[in-house]
């Protein structure tokens, strides 16, 4: 008899403010998951349920609620109360007789609710689909990062980190693993979190917390060692195994720590973030600096202590693909396996997970669980809305044949990725060999910041010749050095600053078509790579429906949109000369 659990991350109440999920597991195995943000259309879909997320799971096996085995939530609202006192004195801490009355009311029906009626609030949204509700399971956050990062690696035995701004009560968790189970090994309570801390120094800089630290670790190459200012950050912080960030993350939230930098550096928080002077820009590379140091050293130690060299990373920071490469370099880690959807969108992954043996759990190849569409559907669409298009006999090689002329290609293709990365599913494509492409797809398409870097898709048999140290990495959340002599021919996907890259490496079982086009694209220009950055405008999350791949192509600067077999062109587009970024006709 078939056993289906649907996993789900709210974003509301209890149970996180962000990036809500859906996945549905049968028999064990993940069939079909996607993110709330994908059809809410607001990035990282703050404070929501996942309504949609949870019908289109149903919908992938035309399932009723009540068909499903169980539920499974990744949190447990009863251990909140490990901190019960720190939220307290949060509340005590609002200024105004009145605020604080209010902040202790709430803070106090919240604690009642955590411990005696943990899942009422997700009942009653889900009495909607239907009743009666299949029994619901409530499993640790962190639990649930350890079981997505270790039980898919592969690892016999590895040491788990799972770092994050918080869970219920935890904010990094070190954990040892073998076949048979996850052990809790130690655990820094909240408030003393990293990823608190760099969402604190993401905000100083301008931009927002769970949605701008990237960007600062894109920023942080640009900038040098500044004594002055890492002697400041020091004196506010402890780092190393025995962290300590408290005087800046104390209380929930930014503002208290911006509120200390401000004082600190004597001077005031960016306000329009994007164009960073030298001082700006040595920031950022200070925290970054401080955020490695720190992991490395938590992870050096466990390591030494727990007796086995295999590092698997899962929680929000383990987004920071720098820090992902230091700690692979670390001279006594032998293998790491990064959670490709390691933010909260990939507690459903692990909440499953967690209930079974690691040595149950099949490996992870790739994300591609996401909706996909009928050819007929797409051309039903063109055709409806009268826009003209091909089907070229051999589409990777048209496409292919583009890219190398300079043409910017939406690539939507298949199922679509779970994850913050696009892996050739939902992609935008260009040439890698000229920094002048990596210009274009930042101005005209992506509408970013010129100063961002761009990663490569390369063939995985070409990554040892391409990268330092290379090996396969499907899921674009690892950096890596290139090898000297091959810098020219990936100039549109290495950071200016620094020369490193974030690839994604293919093989064909993993997504045949994209294969063949990186394939064909070698066979023209003789480079096994194509630019790929997420089929999305500025601020928008990555596009889920052929109507809004078109939508985004006509409203972008993009050349050629390949929809599944269909070629979609813009009358501007069919030579190849450009100027200025845009192309002409001659």
């Amino acid at each position: 008899m078939t056993d289906y659990s649907l996993a789900f991350k709210p974003a509301i109440g209890l149970y996180g403010q962000h990036d809500p999920s859906a996945v549905l597991f049968e028999n064990g195995d993940p069939i079909f998951g996607v993110e709330e943000e994908r059809y809410t259309r607001k990035k990282h879909a703050t404070e929501t349920f996942p309504e949609n997320a949870i019908r289109a799971c149903l919908s992938h096996r035309n399932l009723e609620i009540t068909d499903l085995d169980r539920l499974l939530l990744p949190y447990d609202p009863q251990l909140r109360g490990e901190i019960a006192t720190h939220y307290l004195s949060d509340a005590i801490r609002v200024p105004g007789l009145g605020r604080k009355l209010s902040a202790l009311e709430r803070t106090l029906v919240t604690q009642i609710r955590s411990r005696f009626a943990p899942t009422r609030q997700i009942e009653a949204r889900l009495e909607s689909f239907g009743t009666p509700l299949p029994p619901i399971e409530t499993i640790p956050h962190h639990r649930c990062h350890a079981a997505s990062a270790f039980h898919p690696s592969g690892f016999d035995e590895g040491v788990v980190l799972t770092v994050d701004a918080k869970g219920e009560y935890d904010a990094t968790v070190v954990w040892h693993a073998t076949e048979q189970r996850l052990k809790r090994v130690r655990t820094y309570e909240h408030p003393n979190s990293l990823g608190l801390f760099f969402a604190i120094v993401t905000e100083y800089l301008g931009y927002r917390m769970f949605n701008g630290e990237g960007k600062v670790m894109g920023l942080a190459p640009y900038g040098t060692d500044n004594p002055e200012i890492e002697s400041i950050l020091r004196e506010l912080i402890d780092t190393g195994v025995d962290y300590d960030v408290t005087d800046l993350t104390k209380r929930w939230g930014t503002g208290h720590g911006v509120d200390v930098l401000e004082e600190a550096f004597g001077r005031p928080r960016t306000e329009t973030p994007g164009e960073f002077d030298q001082w700006e820009k040595d920031l950022a590379h200070t925290a970054q600096k401080l955020l490695e140091e720190t992991v490395v050293e938590i992870t050096e130690t466990a390591v030494d202590r727990l007796g086995t060299a295999n590092v698997a990373l899962a929680g929000g920071v383990a987004l920071n693909c720098k820090l992902n490469k230091c700690v692979r370099e670390s001279p006594v880690v032998d293998d790491v396996f990064v959670q490709p959807v390691a933010h909260d969108a990939g507690l459903a992954l692990g909440a499953d997970w967690s209930r079974h043996r690691p040595a149950d759990v099949d490996r992870q190849t790739d994300v591609y669980l996401g909706p996909e569409f009928e050819a007929d559907e797409i051309r039903s669409i063109l055709e409806t809305n009268k826009i003209p298009y091909t089907e070229p006999d051999n589409l990777e090689r048209y496409v292919a044949e583009r890219l190398a002329d300079g043409d910017l290609v939406g690539w939507f293709q298949g199922r679509l990725e779970l994850g913050p990365r696009a892996l050739g599913a939902r992609s935008i494509l260009a040439d890698p060999r000229t920094a002048e492409s990596r210009d274009r797809v930042n101005r005209f398409v992506k509408h970013r910041e010129e100063w961002r870097p761009f990663a490569p898709s390369m063939l995985e048999s070409a990554a040892d010749e391409y990268l330092v140290d290379g090996r396969p990495a499907p899921f674009m959340i690892d950096a890596f050095d290139v090898r000297p002599g091959k810098a020219d021919e990936l100039a549109a996907v290495l950071h200016p600053a620094d020369d490193s890259t974030r690839p994604q490496t293919v093989r064909e079982d993993q997504h045949p078509r994209y294969h063949r086009l990186i394939s064909e694209f070698a066979d023209i220009t003789g480079v096994p790579a194509v630019l790929n950055t997420s089929f999305n405008d500025h601020a928008e999350p990555i596009v889920r429906t052929p109507t809004q791949a078109l939508k985004d192509f006509y409203g972008m600067g993009l050349d050629v949109l390949a929809l599944d077999d269909f070629v979609i062109t813009k009358e501007s587009s069919r030579s190849p000369r450009r100027r200025e970024g845009v192309t002409v006709e001659t």
